[in-house]
């Protein structure tokens, strides 16, 4: 209820926020020619855990404020919002009119919302003129041929760019990891089918003695149950499904109607009530607890993203090995399909991160002329590299990134939270595979290639059309937790009470708005 109040709040305020043509035209500046202009810009704030600095003040801060307003003539200041509660933070400052001048979210529903409003800025007058180095920068669209793909989040129906949303440098994104010394100390392969992961989490559970702790987890995951078991949910689809059917039935990017989903949770049911799962899941909210978990020694396998054990600010193999000798999470790709393949997450070449210009904002034109000096080699570069023999040393001609400790350490990997449009190291293609394996230090960079590697097998991107959506407005963060509700209640139900749970919860879920959605997705399909 509390985010539907905030989310009308929202509507009511954007309402007000119509844009002047004169106002729209001219970028939205107050600063008289020669004066510094100045911009508040949203930075995520992920803790200081791990030795992690002040995401607003810092040396990256320093050198960007430097920077920019010697470029520029632009004054930044950031401002923090917690990045594990980032939608509903921006939700509120939108609503209350304190939102930072450049924005950014994980929901381009929200954004494309307040666009149809009048409460973000439409982005398309300035692609060719202020974000010209951007649009460089992004290239073609992989999924729109003959389109940039600065262009990927427009309205198609309008032609408005609400938000743009960052370039995925590579398309790696989920993988499988199990302990290698378990498989090892039980005389077990490597599980290659769905069949011998659920047989290999059974021997788990049964021998704690003989893999030296008092208690075992075989599968561990939170109760973001869509990612943390993405890979499994799509090796039970129907892989002759068409690219419509699945567009038209998966709803604010989650599965629950598209065919075959009902079984892999039935699947998870069964892992469940065998006592594969672990039984604290529904209270991981994100990853932190989990995370120490693992790194207790306890956790058989877990589903996440391509790299989850090597990051950084986790440390979960580093730490997970300096606890117990020997211990080591490896990735496997056990989940087949009916077509006997090994279907897993693939990112998109765009999405995720969604940057966006509210129409409060005085001084629209700056914070787009900030957004566009960070698609610049020189600066993106530098944020993502930093300086040689700190943040990095170079191998032949090629910037191999190391991790720093002390004042230039890097908050979220290759600096993603300070370079907003570029999700992962822009280098090119060549360089990819040296600059990845050095990204992890401690990691043999062996193991690092072979995740990446196994991750790019049979990958499945979520269908995309490039239509709004308008039943999606008013209904996202009501599905949205229903959807987390439902699965976790189709994880714990009885066996029995199975199906009643999945009739009963799926038609409340359709009767809550994702009926309407399927509907107007049929109507828009191109």
């Amino acid at each position: 209820m509390k985010k539907i109040v905030l989310f009308t709040l929202c509507l009511i305020m954007a309402e007000t926020l119509a844009f002047a043509n004169g106002e729209q035209q001219r970028g939205g500046s107050s600063a008289s020619p020669g004066s510094p202009v100045s911009i508040t810009v949203e930075i995520f704030d992920r803790g200081t855990d791990g030795g992690k600095t002040n995401p607003a003040n810092n040396e990256w801060t320093k050198w960007i404020k430097a920077k920019v307003l010697k470029d520029e003539n632009i004054i930044v200041e950031f401002v923090p919002i917690n990045r594990w509660n980032e939608e509903q933070e921006i939700v509120t400052r939108m609503a209350a009119g304190d939102a930072p001048d450049l924005c950014f979210t994980y929901s381009m529903d929200n954004v494309r919302n307040w666009g149809l409003q009048g409460g973000v800025y439409d982005l398309a007058p300035y692609v060719d003129t202020l974000l010209k180095d951007m649009k460089e920068f992004m290239g073609e669209d992989p999924q729109i041929p003959g389109q940039n793909l600065i262009w990927h989040s427009k309205d198609v129906d309008t032609g408005a760019l609400y938000g743009i949303s960052n370039k995925y440098m590579y398309t790696a994104s989920h993988n499988t990891f199990i302990r290698k010394d378990w498989l090892d100390k039980l005389g077990l392969p490597v599980p290659a089918t769905t069949q011998q992961f659920y047989d290999t989490m059974v021997a788990f559970k049964n021998n704690a003695a003989k893999l030296g702790v008092d208690k075992v987890i075989p599968f561990l995951m939170t109760s973001d149950v869509r990612w943390q078991a993405y890979n499994i949910l799509l090796s039970f689809m129907d892989p002759n499904l068409s690219f419509k059917d699945r567009y038209i039935n998966t709803v604010v990017e989650r599965q629950l109607l598209v065919p075959g989903v009902k079984e892999a949770y039935r699947f998870l049911n069964k892992m469940y009530n065998d006592g594969l799962i672990d039984p604290d899941f529904p209270l991981y909210k994100d990853d932190n607890t989990p995370s120490n978990v693992m790194k207790s020694g306890i956790v058989g396998a877990f589903q996440h993203n391509w790299d989850q054990p090597y990051r950084q600010n986790l440390q979960i193999q580093t730490e997970l090995e300096k606890n117990i000798s020997g211990a080591k999470y490896i990735p496997v790709d056990p989940f087949t399909n009916a077509a006997g393949r090994h279907p897993k997450r693939g990112s998109p070449p765009a999405g995720g991160l969604i940057f966006f210009v509210p129409a409060k904002s005085k001084n629209a034109e700056a914070a787009l002329r900030y957004a566009n000096w960070l698609c610049k080699y020189e600066n993106y570069n530098f944020l993502q590299f930093g300086n040689e023999g700190v943040n990095h040393t170079v191998v032949n001609g090629v910037k191999v990134p190391k991790t720093a400790t002390g004042p230039w350490i890097q908050n979220s990997g290759s600096n993603v939270d300070y370079t907003i449009s570029i999700n992962g190291y822009a280098v090119p293609a060549a360089q990819l595979g040296q600059v990845l394996s050095a990204s992890y230090p401690g990691i043999p960079p062996a193991e690092v290639t072979a995740a990446y590697r196994m991750s790019g097998i049979d990958t499945v991107q979520n269908p995309y059309v490039p239509a709004t959506i308008n039943a999606i407005v008013t209904v996202r963060n009501t599905l949205t937790d229903k959807e987390q509700a439902l699965s976790v209640n189709l994880i714990t139900a009885k066996p029995a009470d199975f199906d009643r749970v999945w009739n009963t919860g799926i038609q409340d879920w359709l009767n809550s708005g994702a009926q309407a959605v399927v509907d107007e997705q049929r109507s828009k399909y191109r």
